[in-house]
């Protein structure tokens, strides 16, 4: 008993000797941080996020035949995740865990919470024993509807599983929904398996920001089985051995192989790709925002809109306000089109106000597939390269040619050195005199930028992830 008051002090000053019906751990989402910029509120995720229930607590000294308070804290997580309702909040002191199997649901208006306590350093680097894929943190069950909602995993180091980092994944016939994964640093997993670090499939509503997720098997973060309204925003996704981001619909899998109505922005994508795989795929994937992105030196492509699991070729997507900067290894900026099926079209995507620069000596800015594969494309006010491509790379045009096509009236031709504070330093903000200030079209929809400052700052939009703001700004994505 006397260990155990030892320890409960301890833990009291670790916490601030907060108890279970007197600690607020409430956060909204608009108070959240990321890793290196602020983030705005969206309306996927504007439910409140602290606790209507019970607090709990697990510590490596726990005990799980005792009540999980703060000073008697449980020692594993499965049991913890087992052990909770709808509106609790579990909260993980310091130390090395087994990962956990999460199998059951809060509520909409109570969601149910695991973190790292304020301040320590929560490391799952093994599956548990409950654990089905070999992934360290599971949210699934393979019993009743097969889905999962209303949970958010927030402030862990997952690390060292033989598969995925983060495992979400509903069914065909039952859509896990409504899960937060948040402020996690995720990497080194499934590196002998060709796994993911952020896995989310038959998920609707998922929302993956704030993370840091790098140097795993395969992508960054893959969202797929034809998940709707997804939200991946202001992650750290790089050193990755594929994608950063992998979108795909995978019509093979079940449901309609079309995901919808995403939004991708205010995430810092680079060194992806050296086994193949775009910064930003987009596979089967229609009515997505992609905004204020961040990418540079990826391997593969920049972003690629394209059909090949997808039910049908990605449509209607709208890439706006990115600064894309392809290395001399690089493919292009931002492809178009279908690999697989020679009639598929992707419709009316639209590609406005971004820099795409390549270092490559042949491939450019924006290449199409097929030039009759992507009807009511409108791209224009970007700055580019004078290079592009209207059949897959085969022949490569000049800006001139390009716009003679139709797209592109108002874009232009800029090097990095005229753009940008230090493009050596990856420091790719706009520099005083950038011919992106006050250069882009109109766009009320985006109203802050990478930093999260507003949008305009002077004349007009710049062109680009990033608005320049009069007097010094400290670089926020440099790592």
């Amino acid at each position: 008993m006397k260990i155990k008051i030892i320890l409960s002090i301890l833990t009291c000053l670790a916490l601030d000797c907060a108890s279970p019906s007197s600690l607020d751990v409430s956060q909204t989402a608009s108070e959240t941080q990321a890793l290196h910029f602020s983030t705005p509120l969206t309306e996927q995720d504007s439910t409140p996020l602290g606790p209507q229930g019970d607090v709990y607590y697990v510590a490596t000294f726990g005990d799980d035949g005792d009540d999980g308070s703060q000073g008697y804290p449980w020692a594993s997580l499965q049991h913890a995740v087992d052990s909770v309702s709808a509106g609790d909040t579990i909260l993980v002191l310091g130390g090395v865990y087994a990962g956990m199997r999460i199998e059951h649901s809060g509520t909409s208006q109570a969601k149910i919470t695991i973190r790292a306590a304020e301040g320590e350093t929560v490391v799952i680097d093994h599956p548990g024993t409950n654990n089905r894929h070999a992934s360290n943190i599971e949210v699934e069950t393979w019993e009743g509807s097969g889905m999962v909602s209303y949970w958010i995993i927030q402030g862990f180091e997952v690390r060292n599983a033989p598969s995925w980092g983060i495992d979400i994944r509903g069914g065909e016939d039952g859509f896990s929904h409504h899960i937060v994964v948040r402020e996690n640093k995720v990497h080194h997993n499934g590196l002998t398996s060709g796994r993911t670090g952020i896995f989310a499939a038959f998920a609707n509503d998922v929302v993956i920001e704030s993370n840091e997720s790098y140097n795993n098997g395969e992508h960054g973060v893959y969202v797929n089985n034809s998940s709707d309204r997804f939200v991946v925003r202001g992650n750290s996704l790089h050193d990755n051995a594929a994608a950063g981001l992998h979108l795909n619909g995978d019509e093979s899998q079940g449901g309609d192989g079309i995901m919808s109505d995403g939004l991708i922005e205010n995430n810092v994508i680079y060194e992806n790709g050296e086994e193949g795989g775009a910064g930003i795929n987009m596979d089967g994937v229609d009515n997505s925002i992609v905004r204020n992105n961040l990418l540079y030196a990826n391997h593969a492509s920049g972003i690629a809109i394209y059909q090949q699991d997808g039910a049908h070729c990605s449509s209607n997507n709208h890439l706006l306000h990115n600064t894309i900067l392809m290395p001399a290894d690089g493919r292009w900026g931002v492809t178009l089109g279908s690999f697989t099926n020679d009639q598929a079209r992707c419709t009316g995507n639209e590609i406005v106000n971004n820099i795409i620069y390549s270092a490559h000596s042949y491939r450019g800015s924006l290449n199409l597939v097929a030039s009759d594969q992507v009807p009511d494309l409108h791209s224009d006010f970007n700055v580019v390269v004078d290079r592009f491509s209207d059949d897959d790379g085969d022949t490569v045009i000049s800006l001139a040619a390009w716009q003679a096509l139709g797209h592109d009236a108002h874009s232009f031709i800029a090097a990095p050195s005229d753009l940008f504070m230090d493009a050596s330093a990856h420091d790719y903000q706009l520099k005083e005199n950038s011919p992106a200030i006050d250069a882009g079209a109109l766009r009320p929809d985006v109203a802050i930028d990478l930093n999260g400052d507003p949008r305009p700052s002077g004349d007009g939009y710049d062109i680009g992830a990033y608005e320049f703001q009069s007097g010094a700004i400290e670089p926020t994505h440099i790592l």
